[in-house]
């Protein structure tokens, strides 16, 4: 009886440290990296078509990783004390979430350190393209999400702010 007890006691434990987790890491993380990766999507190419040159796209990226690093961790950090929601320490949540903002949002800025902007420009969509599947996979492994459709959701936002960005560097 007390051998069943003490299993019982430390499987709660182990939820509730996973629970922690989820709450103060990963969901952070995982708001930082989705809003990092696609809503820099537009700045970073419509700025690319528009200039065609991939220093200038590369700078933009980079302010925007940057600028949307910053926000995030403030936005979280100042968001909610962490004492009624249990989701722990503000700081700690806005360092998380800013980071993987930047984080997202750095990703597909770095092929613009490629000076031909053709090639910069084609391997930048392929990273978008992992960075959106790499999103898929989290929300399906730590958020409980069907991978089809958490795919489907973070491909459907991405391409709409993708051909956002295209849309206005061709005008």
């Amino acid at each position: 009886m007390e051998e069943e007890s003490t299993q019982n006691t430390a499987s709660t434990n182990r939820d509730d440290e996973k629970r922690r987790f989820i709450l103060q890491v990963v969901q952070p993380g995982l708001a930082g990296l989705m809003d990092g990766t696609v809503s820099s999507l537009a700045p970073l190419f419509a700025a690319a078509l528009a200039t065609q040159n991939s220093r200038t796209a590369f700078l933009v990226g980079l302010a925007t990783a940057l600028g949307a690093g910053i926000s995030m961790a403030f936005s979280e950090a100042l968001s909610d004390d962490g004492k009624i929601s249990g989701r722990g320490s503000p700081w700690t949540r806005g360092l998380v979430e800013g980071i993987m903002t930047f984080l997202g949002a750095i990703g597909h800025a770095l092929p613009f350190l490629i000076p031909h902007f053709w090639t910069a420009f084609t391997v930048a969509s392929v990273v978008v393209a992992i960075e959106l599947v790499v999103i898929a996979y989290i929300r399906n492994k730590y958020m409980d999400t069907p991978f089809l459709r958490a795919a489907f959701q973070i491909i459907v936002g991405g391409t709409i702010v993708l051909a956002v960005g295209i849309l206005i560097g061709k005008s």
